[in-house]
Order: structure tokens, then sequence, then C-alpha cells
């Protein structure tokens, strides 16, 4: 058996939750392999919205179990807030959750260094959600992290307390204990709270992700690997700096899940029709006028994680063939389409113009001042497609622009979102 992938072709916020709740009957395993509660995947149905930072997409179904693996960082507080929420809904994720005890943890103080970081950065700051997630990720290089299994070794007090140390060593006179919050809290309420969050992680299935996995792929098991954030944040391969501190492309899943390349199977690449960022840096299709904030309005386009207004603007091409080539995309599934329905005209960004030139490739030096979008204009569809419930049934116009897409990009487009419910979805 091959573990199959879903992620990002964008800067994330692409819609990969709910194609990962579409797609879980199918699979008995769903595992996360990269990023933290800085992620924010939305999953509507019956009426219902949730919100999931950690945990993975497909723990609305009792049959499929769902791992939280090596690569992904947990901060416990976060993680047990996400818990009780599913639980209010009726939704018992301890029954079908398990974590790897390769996961490392966000301490409290990696949410200060966050903090202290970020605004030593003034005007060149990247955007930081300030959940910790990158000074976490900093310590499990230098090799100081904490991993879920220590929670169960009698000296994870002795470790908590040194690492605490090394941060408070770090941070100095930046920040003073006794005025920084988190999350309207302050570092001693949060502290308290975060180390009864630890002692609720003991209650569920805690398990050697890695063995775990493979063994389940011995066993005929079919498993999807799901990404967060977006190819285009990847550590390596994206805007850097403004990024996010993991790899997001496909080759991410070998290392944060433990598995080996040859048991990567479909490479499923979720992009928005039109293009979003949030935080600062690059976004050479953004549009700061009318038609971006329409698009920000129809699509609601604010941070599930953080609630800041997200950018728009127009798809970019360059961009989506990159991270295909990335990721070696079997699939595209495009998502929201519905949010420009009322548009007569729609552009897409096909080339650059940057020093007299013009390129088709997606630069290292990614810069909105040196890069001028060239934009082949397309018909809209400019009707709702409230109606659709087949492929078959939607507008020449909407399929021309499909159509577009998949000659560009030579990658077909075998799935489409027309609205934010799971049953919004047309499958070729």
């Amino acid at each position: 058996m091959k573990v199959d992938v879903i992620l990002g072709l964008q800067w994330g916020d692409e819609g990969k939750g709910k194609i990962v709740d579409v797609f879980t009957p199918h699979y008995d395993i769903i595992a996360r392999f990269q990023g933290g509660p800085n992620a924010g995947h939305t999953i509507e149905f019956d009426g219902k919205k949730f919100v999931l930072h950690t945990i993975p997409s497909g723990i609305f179904h009792k049959s499929t179990l769902n791992l939280i693996g090596n690569g992904v960082i947990i901060d416990p507080f976060i993680f047990m807030c996400e818990i009780d929420k599913l639980e209010e809904a009726g939704i018992h994720a301890i029954d079908n959750l398990l974590i790897a005890k390769r996961a490392h943890l966000i301490l409290p103080t990696h949410r200060m260094l966050d903090a202290v970081s970020e605004s030593q950065k003034g005007l060149a700051k990247i955007g930081s959600t300030l959940k910790g997630i990158g000074p976490s990720y900093t310590d499990k290089y230098a090799r100081n992290g904490i991993r879920v299994g220590n929670l169960l070794e009698k000296d994870f007090m002795e470790r908590y307390r040194k690492l605490k140390d090394i941060h408070l060593q770090i941070i100095g006179s930046t920040l003073n204990l006794s005025e920084f919050t988190i999350d309207g809290l302050s570092f001693e309420a949060y502290e308290e709270k975060w180390f009864a969050a630890t002692a609720r992680m003991k209650d569920f299935q805690v398990v050697e992700g890695e063995q775990f996995l493979n063994k389940s792929l011995d066993d005929g098991k079919s498993v999807m690997a799901e990404g967060a954030q977006g190819s285009l944040l990847d550590v390596d391969f994206g805007s850097y700096p403004f990024v996010t501190s993991s790899n997001t492309i496909a080759a991410g899943v070998c290392s944060g899940l433990g598995i080996s390349p040859h048991r990567v199977g479909t490479i499923f690449g979720v992009f928005k029709a039109y293009c979003t960022r949030v935080g600062s840096g690059p976004f050479p299709t953004e549009l700061s006028d009318e038609t971006g904030a329409l698009l920000r309005c129809n699509g609601n386009e604010f941070g599930s994680t953080t609630g800041r207004p997200r950018r728009c603007g127009w798809l970019d091409l360059p961009a989506l063939k990159y991270a295909i080539m990335l990721n070696g995309v079997d699939s595209l599934i495009m998502m929201k389409a519905d949010v420009m329905n009322t548009f007569e005209k729609i552009r897409i960004c096909c080339q650059y113009q940057t020093g007299g030139q013009v390129r088709n490739e997606f630069p290292f030096e990614l810069s909105d001042d040196a890069l001028t979008p060239v934009y082949q204009e397309l018909k809209g569809w400019n009707c709702s497609l409230d109606n659709i419930t087949s492929f078959g049934e939607l507008p020449d116009t909407f399929t021309e622009y499909i159509r577009f897409i998949e000659d560009e990009t030579e990658t077909p487009v075998n799935m489409v979102s027309i609205g934010p419910d799971r049953v919004q979805t047309l499958k070729r």
C-alpha cells in the first residue's frame, strides 16, 4: 500500500481541511505530517463549522484513525482546547486519535521567544502567528527539544525546567515575565493550564508513529497524509524568509511520518481559483483595490487561526507550476471557485516581467517591486453555482477556465469546490 498526500500549492489557506474530510471515508488512516497550531483547517457539514489546528481533518469519521505525526509541533494547551470543543459537539476524538511519541512540544516560553523574535524584526517582521512554532522547531534542530514521549518519563519536569531556563536566559531583559501574557492569560496562569493539558495528553494513545504507519501499510491499510500551510511557505523553497518553519512539500511526508519515498502514492495538490496570503511577504498578484476587497468579502478571507484579513489577488500560474513541480502533483483540486461567481472578467498571471525581460519561472528573488505580473484575461461565468451537482453542469466559461489552467500546468483538475460545505464538491 502507498500513502496518498493532500497538500497546499499556494501560501496556505487553500481549503485542504475540507478536502481531507471529503476523502476520509476512503481511507483507514489520516496522518498529519508537519506544522503546528499555526494551521487552521476549516470543515463545514450539517450546518456546523469546525476549525482544527493540530488534529487531522479526518477526525469527524469514527471509523478512520487519525495520527499526529512526528513532524508536527504540539502545544498541549491549544491541543486540549481543540479536544474540548470537539467534545462539546459530541465528537470524542480520544476514540480515534493517536499521537506520535517523536512529535515535539511547544513550551510556554517558546511563545515568549516567538514574540521577542518578531518584535525585534520591526518592519521586516514575517507575520508570525506567535504560537511558538519557529522557536520549537529551532530547539528540535538544536537538539534541545522535548517530545511527546518525554511526557511519560520520570525526568520530564527536569527536562522542562532546564529548557525553560535556557529560554529565559535568551530572552533576558527583553520581556518582563510578570507582564507577558499568552492568549490573555498571565505567563504563570498559562503555564499552569499547559501542565494540566500535558497530564490529560497521557490519556491518549501515544505510539511510535513510524512503526504504526509502516505496519499498517504492510497490513493493507490505506493512508492519507495531510499537510498544513502551503508549498510557497516551505522553509526551503517558499518565499524565504517569509515562510513557515517546516517542509510543507511532499518530501516532508517521509521525514514527518517516518516512511520511505517508495511508499508515497498519489499526490493531490489543492489550490484556490485565485490567490491569498496572510501576514507579510511578497505577493506578485495582490490586488489592493475593489476587486481584492470583493474577493476577500465573497471568500470570507480572514485567517482561521488569527482572524487577520487575508491579502487577495489573481491566480499566479508561475507560482502554481513551481509548486506542482516541487511536489510531483498528480491531480489538482480547485477550491472556492464560487467566490468569483459575480465576476464578468477574470485575470490569470501567466508570466512575470522583470528587468525588461519576461520570465515564466518562479524566481529566487521574489520581490513585488521587481516583478510585474503579465496577465491573460478570460470571461467569467458570472452566475451562481448553487444548484450545480456535477462537472457536466458547469457553465462553459467555467470549464474554459479549468481547461486553461490544465493546459498551462499540464496537470488535470479532477475536483472542484463550489461552496464551503463538504457536499459542495464536484468530482470528475
